[in-house]
């Protein structure tokens, strides 16, 4: 059977998750009477109510003998560190974006990674039925926005495909109101190349991401670069220096079938796969032969940009909400959190009674929290500080993209409060519908607080 590895980008709410579950359907993944949640991808409780993607999952469908493995990934900056290692497994990527709104700032710094590392874009333009949709013009300001980033001659030549996720149907001019998803699935075999790998070689394994599970423990996905791994073999792990993590063996390999994991005996160069065996092996590690001595080179993650202070709950009230009260349980957890999440960095401090954890941003941190909280943890939690960086002697702050879609009434009240906060104004235009979108550089501490103060 032939394969395609793909990942899905798009901009918070543009309309990706929508769009797989219809992939989904039309591929026969889940039967006629089968009852799907809306957006199945994502599964976990908080993207549900916040109606994001946090983690980045993996899926499979078939289309005329051809198995095609999907990379759902985050649209938000903050879960930045899951796209960047992500787009190292696949051969190619849909670029999704909005027919009314176009491509954002979130949608060029994940575009710009992957066009950064040579993967070929097919760029669908969704929800073209929508009223205020301007398909065209959306489709003109990709191209520039990809001469913008530097994309190779190649990557400028993308087809493009005009959809409605929600109603599952696509076709190649903006006219199109009606059909299925037929033509997505065969430009994706015919645009994306199979996965460039060496079946023969011994077998090499990047992870590109990590998972628990309470009855085979430390789940590590990723894709198989060379050779093929087959159940009970002996392996080991080694780091971005060739040291070796540890050995073991491959005691349950998974590949994915629709949304679930499936166990398989053996995988080939090209598949991306679960694998468990391993207890100390983490994100970028090599998971290779034992005669293996070369890492894969990983792709090195941005770092932090926001730290906060997570302490002991020392107040009346302690013990109230949660059971998990003392610094040791608290502690663990965080370095289980760091340790799946690679955007997160976690220090201790020296009266051991609380930890500085530093990620991406605001919503990054605020996620980590309420997950905490609703498995019963109690938490003092400090103001969040930005974290300054040292180059060339000079101390650089993290700088931001921001775009703000308000009435066109209260543009200037945004514009003198933003101006404030030490944001610079880059961009204003009206966007339809008497709304005016406005664009800022400007510094992240300027930000903290902001968007209580905007609602």
């Amino acid at each position: 059977m032939s394969l395609r590895n793909i990942a899905i980008i798009a901009h918070v709410d543009h309309g990706k998750t929508t769009l797989v579950d219809q992939l989904f359907r039309q591929s026969g993944t889940f039967r006629e009477n089968e009852r799907v949640e809306e957006r199945a991808m994502d599964s976990n409780d908080l993207e549900k109510e916040r109606g994001i993607t946090i983690l980045a999952k993996c899926t499979s469908v078939e289309w005329k003998g051809t198995r095609i493995n999907i990379v759902d990934t985050p649209g938000h900056a903050d879960f930045g560190g899951e796209v960047e290692r992500i787009l190292s497994m696949v051969d190619g990527v849909i670029l999704l974006v909005d027919s009314a709104e176009g491509a954002m700032p979130q949608t060029k710094f994940v575009t710009g990674k992957a066009l950064a590392l040579g993967l070929k874009p097919i760029v669908v333009v969704n929800k073209i039925d929508r009223p205020d949709g301007r398909a065209e013009e959306v489709l003109d300001e990709v191209f520039d926005l990809f001469v913008n980033l530097d994309a190779n001659d190649e990557q400028l030549d993308f087809p493009s495909m005009f959809a409605s996720g929600r109603n599952g149907y696509a076709g190649a001019t903006p006219e199109v109101r009606e059909g299925d998803l037929a033509p997505l699935f065969d430009t994706i075999i015919d645009h994306v190349p199979e996965p460039d790998v060496d079946p023969d070689a011994d077998f090499k394994f990047l992870v590109t991401l990590l998972d628990r599970d309470n009855f085979v423990g430390r789940i590590l996905t990723g894709k198989v670069e060379s050779g093929k791994i087959d159940l009970n073999m002996p392996i080991h792990a080694i780091d971005m220096d060739g040291t070796v993590v540890e050995t073991g063996r491959a005691t349950k390999i998974m590949s994915f079938d629709g949304l679930e994991r499936v166990a398989v005996d053996s995988a080939k160069a090209g598949d991306i796969i679960s694998l468990a065996g391993l207890t100390d092996a983490t994100v970028s590690n090599t998971i290779c032969d034992p005669s293996v001595t070369e890492p894969i080179a990983a792709q090195p993650i941005d770092p932090p940009t926001l730290s906060m202070n997570f302490a002991v709950n020392d107040s009346p009230m302690a013990g109230r909400e949660g059971d998990k009260v003392t610094s040791r349980v608290i502690r663990d957890r965080l370095l289980r959190e760091a340790e799946s999440n690679v955007a997160i960095r976690v220090t201790e401090s020296d009266d051991k009674d609380s930890f500085e954890v530093a990620g991406r941003g605001e919503l990054q941190l605020g996620v980590l929290i309420e997950t905490m909280r609703r498995e019963g943890f109690e938490l003092g939690i400090s103001r969040p500080r930005v974290l300054y960086r040292e180059e060339d002697g000079k101390r650089q702050e993290p700088y931001e993209t921001v775009v703000i879609d308000v009435d066109d009434e209260y543009s200037s009240t945004v514009v003198s409060k933003m101006q404030r906060r030490k944001a610079e104004l880059t961009e204003q235009r009206p966007s339809g519908a008497g709304k005016t979108r406005i664009t800022f550089s400007a510094p992240s501490r300027g930000l903290i607080g902001y968007h209580g103060e905007f609602l």
